[in-house]
C-alpha cells in the first residue's frame, strides 16, 4: 500500500496533465505538461527506477515506429506528393462535390493507412482547406469535408495496430504481435470505416455541394508553375510527375507490408521502420540534391517524450490501485462471453477516452487486463475492443484524441470556424452507432474464423 500523499500526488499530476493538454496555454506541446506530471509521479514514489526501464522498454519501439514513418511523411513532402495528391483529387472528382466527399474520405484512409492517424491530420487537413478555400465554399459546405475526413484519418488508425502509437504500446504490452493483431481487427475495422463513412454522407448529404467550379483554382505543383484543371498545359505537368509518385508510393507501401512480414517472423518492427525511412532520405538527397539534415529539425521528437511521459503517469495510476479498482468490477462481465468482453470494454474504454483522452485511456485498460488471468482468445477480445474504443470511440468529444485537438488547432490557425457544437452535433449522431457496429462485427468475426 502506498502513502497517502503518494496516491494524491499522482491523481493530481494526472489531472493537471489533462487539463494542460486539452487547454493548452500558449499552444504548449503536448509534451511538456506530459514530462510534468511525469516527474511528479516519480517525486512521489508510485513509480521505481525499475518501472521506468519497463516503460521504456515498452514505449521506444512504439515511438521509433511512428517516427520513421513521419520522416517518410517529410520526405513526400519534399517531392511534392501532397500538392500533387490534390490536383489528383480535384482531377478525379470531375466537377462534383459529392465524389470530392468520398475522394476525402478515401485519401484520410489511405494517409493514415500509410502512415499514422496523426501524421495522416497533419497531412490532409491542409490539403482540403487548400482545395475548399480556392474553392470559394462557404464555411457550411466546407464542414462535411473537413470534419468527416479528421474523423475517417483517427477512425483508420483502428484496423492495423501500426498506425496508432498507444496501439503499438498496447500490442506490446500484452504480448501479440502486429500481424496477428491485423488478422483480427482489419475485416471488423474497415466494415466499421465503411458504416461512418455511410453515415456521414447521409448527415451531410444536404450540404455537399453538388458541383464543384474550378474559375479561380491552382495548386502549385512545382515553383511558378501550378496545376488547374482547366488551364492548358496544366495535364502535361500533372502526368510529368505521375510516375514518380507512383514508385513513390509504392515503396512506401513495401514498407508498410514489410512491418508485417517483420512481427511475424520476429524481426523488429521499429527497425524495418527506420531502414524504410533511410533509403527514402537517400533518395531524396540523390534525386533533389537536399541533404537530409534538413529532416532532423522537423521530426517531432517530442512524440518520444510524451509517450513515455504519459505512460509514467498511467503507471502510477496503475500502482496505486486504478487498474484494480477495474478489475474488480469488469472481469466477471469480460470473463462471461465473448460478447461480453467485444462490447464491454469496448464502450468502456470510449467511455474513459472521451472524459480523459485515449492515450490514458487505452493504457490503463490494457493495464488492467494483463490482470485478469482470461484465456488466450479472451484477452487478445478485450484487448482489440479497446483498441475500438479508443479509436473510434474516443472521437465522440474534441478532447477525445490528440489527433482531433490537433486538428481543431489547425482549423483555428487557418481562421476556419467548426466549433465544438458543430463537431458533436455530428458525433453524437454518428459515432455511437459505429462504436457498437464495430464491437459486434468483431465479436462476429472472431466467432466466425478463430473460435474452434
Amino acid at each position: 500500500m502506498y502513502h497517502q500523499s503518494t496516491v494524491i500526488i499522482t491523481i493530481f499530476a494526472f489531472i493537471l496533465t489533462m487539463v494542460l493538454i486539452f487547454i493548452r496555454p500558449k499552444n504548449m506541446n503536448e509534451a511538456i505538461p506530459a514530462t510534468i506530471g511525469a516527474i511528479l509521479v516519480f517525486i512521489s514514489g508510485s513509480v521505481s527506477m525499475v518501472d521506468l526501464l519497463d516503460i521504456g522498454s515498452k514505449v521506444t519501439g512504439a515511438a521509433i515506429t511512428i517516427i520513421a514513418t513521419i520522416v517518410m511523411a517529410i520526405v513526400l513532402e519534399s517531392f511534392g506528393f501532397f500538392s500533387w495528391t490534390a490536383a489528383l483529387m480535384l482531377k478525379i472528382s470531375k466537377g462534383s462535390g459529392i465524389r470530392l466527399f468520398w475522394n476525402t474520405l478515401l485519401l484520410c484512409f489511405l494517409m493514415t493507412l500509410f502512415f499514422n492517424n496523426d501524421g495522416s491530420i497533419l497531412i490532409t487537413t491542409p490539403i482540403l482547406i487548400l482545395i475548399l478555400n480556392n474553392l470559394k465554399l462557404k464555411n457550411r459546405q466546407k464542414i462535411p469535408f473537413l470534419l468527416s475526413g479528421a474523423l475517417i484519418a483517427t477512425a483508420s488508425s483502428a484496423p492495423i495496430g501500426v498506425s496508432n502509437i498507444v496501439n503499438l504500446i498496447a500490442l506490446k504490452i500484452i504480448g501479440m504481435d502486429l500481424y496477428l493483431q491485423t488478422e483480427m481487427m482489419f475485416v471488423p475495422g474497415v466494415l466499421g470505416l465503411l458504416f461512418l463513412s455511410y453515415l456521414l454522407f447521409l448527415v451531410f448529404k444536404k450540404d455537399i455541394p453538388k458541383e464543384i467550379r474550378f474559375h479561380s483554382f491552382s495548386i502549385p505543383l512545382q515553383k511558378n508553375r501550378p496545376y488547374h484543371p482547366l488551364q492548358q498545359g496544366s495535364e502535361s505537368l500533372f502526368n510529368q510527375q505521375k510516375k514518380l509518385m507512383i514508385n513513390m508510393l509504392i515503396f512506401v507501401f513495401i514498407v508498410r507490408i514489410s512491418l508485417f512480414v517483420a512481427s511475424f517472423i520476429g524481426i523488429s518492427v521499429s527497425l524495418v521502420a527506420v531502414c524504410g525511412s533511410v533509403i527514402l532520405l537517400i533518395w531524396r538527397w540523390i534525386y533533389l540534391k537536399v541533404n537530409p539534415k534538413d529532416v532532423v529539425g522537423k521530426i517531432p521528437w517530442h512524440i518520444l517524450i510524451f509517450a513515455f511521459s504519459m505512460y509514467v503517469i498511467i503507471y502510477g495510476l496503475h500502482n496505486i490501485g486504478l487498474s484494480n479498482l477495474l478489475l474488480t468490477y469488469l472481469k466477471p462481465i469480460v470473463s462471461d462471453s465473448l460478447l461480453h468482453a467485444s462490447i464491454t470494454m469496448g464502450v468502456i474504454t470510449a467511455f474513459l477516452s472521451n472524459i480523459f483522452n485515449n492515450h490514458p485511456a487505452l493504457m490503463i485498460s490494457t493495464l488492467a487486463l494483463t490482470d485478469m488471468g482470461l484465456g488466450s482468445l479472451l484477452t487478445k477480445t478485450v484487448y482489440l475492443s479497446n483498441i475500438i474504443g479508443s479509436d473510434i470511440g474516443s472521437l465522440i468529444l474534441p478532447i477525445g484524441t490528440l489527433a482531433t485537438l490537433l486538428w481543431m488547432h489547425i482549423l483555428k490557425t487557418n481562421k476556419i470556424k467548426i466549433t465544438w457544437l458543430d463537431y458533436m452535433k455530428i458525433t453524437f449522431v454518428v459515432i455511437p452507432p459505429t462504436l457498437v457496429f464495430t464491437l459486434f462485427s468483431l465479436y462476429l468475426w472472431l466467432l466466425l474464423v478463430f473460435v474452434k
